[in-house]
């Protein structure tokens, strides 16, 4: 059985926090030993106050829509239908949430699906308060924040024929999110040609997949952090 959500009455800003007012932060994680510990953490800080507190998908949708946070701190491990998918859905229907995600675990996969959902900032748990509250006034002010190192990880090298001015076009697509049929929408070709392009991209980078393939390229610079 889930937790109930606990919510504070709404606040007047709902796209970041106005000069000398406290963040108003939604807290989304399924373990409440975690969200007692964030919460005191954050609110030690007088700029921070945590206005809710979820502990799956579900309830973190429903209180984002409720209440309109400025910081939304997003675990990816949540029961129902998963963090990521949490962020979809409120970046779907509020384009200017801010979204970090705070988590244990950090994997290419994960990463690149967190920026294609609409999430600003991709965090560890285990790294320390300062840093979590550098990176929250970052997603805040709508930049993009990475814990260390995480650029690196992902920028795996290896050698590769370089790509046509139209797959490299397809590519910045599919970092989007387009599928076949929306590529090919926009270029006006048919999606036969798109799967072609597809095809021959994964080719010529050496990748199995699309995801790969936008990992990779965002890894080279191909493909930017602007594109997701």
């Amino acid at each position: 059985m889930s937790e109930s959500p606990v919510a504070l009455p709404r606040g007047p800003s709902s796209a970041g926090a106005r000069a000398g007012e406290r963040l108003r932060i939604l807290v989304a994680d399924d373990h409440l030993v975690y969200r007692i510990g964030i919460r005191s953490l954050l609110e030690a800080d007088r700029g921070c106050q945590v206005v809710g507190e979820a502990s799956n998908s579900t309830e973190t949708v429903e209180l984002y829509r409720r209440l309109r946070p400025d910081v939304v701190l997003l675990d990816l491990r949540m029961p129902h239908k998963g963090g990521i998918e949490a962020a979809r859905t409120i970046c779907r229907e509020f384009p200017g949430a801010r979204i970090l995600v705070v988590t244990s675990y950090q994997t290419e996969e994960e990463v690149l699906q967190v920026l294609q959902a609409g999430a600003l900032g991709y965090i560890l748990k285990d790294l320390d308060g300062s840093m979590l509250m550098e990176a929250i006034q970052a997603v805040c002010a709508g930049r993009r924040w990475f814990s260390p190192g995480l650029e690196k990880q992902i920028a795996q090298g290896r050698a590769h024929q370089p790509l046509t001015a139209r797959e490299t076009e397809v590519v910045r697509l599919l970092a989007r999110g387009l599928t076949n049929r929306e590529i090919a929408h926009v270029f006006h070709i048919s999606e036969s040609t798109v799967k072609n392009h597809v095809n021959h991209l994964l080719v010529k980078l050496q990748v199995a997949d699309r995801t790969e393939a936008v990992s990779f390229c965002l890894a080279k610079g191909i493909v930017g952090v602007e594109d997701l």
